[in-house]
């Protein structure tokens, strides 16, 4: 029998960190991160102080919708996050939160990052960022993912937008340069999911996802891997070629891409769970610091 007890003083952090917890933390870092880094290349030179609190309050609005758009991803898939150990500690997956409480959470946060967006950022933000919700959140999480080994490659383009959405915030404006850059996010997607695919392709079985190695297995996926990573090593060549950038984030991206191309040589021709492992860890690196690349080429060149 359960017994109604009054709140312990602990009870209300544990909660809070469960909600915390919806919002893929680290996901959503690596999002606004992404979506920082279209603001500042999007300004001339040294921000103003204007400029710097606008890029605040847009970094904000998206961290929330962005926010909003995980904790669906948990409602959805919250019977897939309990067969597969990598996602069964999450607090819908383990049943700590309800579908109710965590559909109302998704909803406020994506309200409120909306109206901050609107009102203190510019419509055309809000809208760009409310669909990549609706692309994350719909379209992949509940169309794609369940029905394609595809669902990686077109649902990428929800993961690739926040440094469009980072640029639109600055300029009210989509230019060149900010797809140049979705182009690079949407190329590095694949390589770098199919490498986790890859060593968790057990997990992926049991949840009945058609990933990848599922459906058409560790030799085909590697090959994947390894195509993509040439393609990807083309596209990182383009701020150069279209001259945002100069010989610094040139020479970033020529290391990197080779890195990550060597990575994926290796996976193919030799495949182990580690190599794999290390690929996919790789893989954050190589975005990371082709993004920090650009931003110290940005100011010191």
């Amino acid at each position: 029998m359960t017994v109604a007890a009054s709140p312990s003083p602990n009870a209300a952090p544990s909660r809070v960190r469960q909600f915390h917890a919806l919002t893929k933390p680290r996901v959503v870092q690596l999002i606004v991160f992404c979506a920082l880094i279209g603001m500042v290349l999007a300004v001339p030179g040294l921000p103003s102080w204007p400029e710097v609190r606008l890029a605040l309050v847009a970094c904000a609005g998206i961290w929330l919708v962005a926010g909003a758009a995980a904790a669906f991803n948990c409602l959805v898939e919250k019977g897939i996050d309990a067969r597969m150990r990598r996602t069964a500690w999450r607090p819908t997956a383990r049943g700590e939160l309800g579908d109710r409480q965590t559909l109302l959470f998704s909803a406020l946060l994506c309200a409120v990052g909306s109206a901050i967006l609107y009102v203190w950022v510019n419509p055309l933000t809000m809208w760009l960022t409310f669909a990549t919700f609706v692309g994350y959140a719909v379209i992949y999480t509940v169309i794609l993912k369940p029905l394609t080994p595809q669902n990686i490659v077109i649902g990428g383009a929800s993961g690739a937008m926040p440094p469009v959405l980072g640029w639109a915030a600055m300029t009210n404006d989509v230019g060149p340069e900010a797809l140049i850059l979705f182009l690079i996010i949407f190329l590095w997607t694949p390589p770098h999911f199919w490498a986790l695919a890859l060593y968790r392709v057990e997990d992926y079985r049991k949840s009945g996802l058609p990933m990848l190695p599922v459906t058409h297995g560790n030799e085909f996926t590697r090959l994947q891997v390894l195509l993509y990573t040439i393609i990807l090593f083309a596209g990182c060549l383009m701020p150069f070629i279209y001259g945002m950038s100069s010989w610094l984030y040139l020479a970033a991206a020529v290391v990197l891409g080779l890195g990550f191309c060597g990575y994926a040589f290796r996976l193919w021709r030799d495949y182990s769970d580690a190599l794999a492992r290390r690929t996919f860890r790789f893989s954050l690196i190589h975005l990371s610091v082709l993004f920090a690349a650009l931003l110290l080429d940005h100011y010191l060149m």
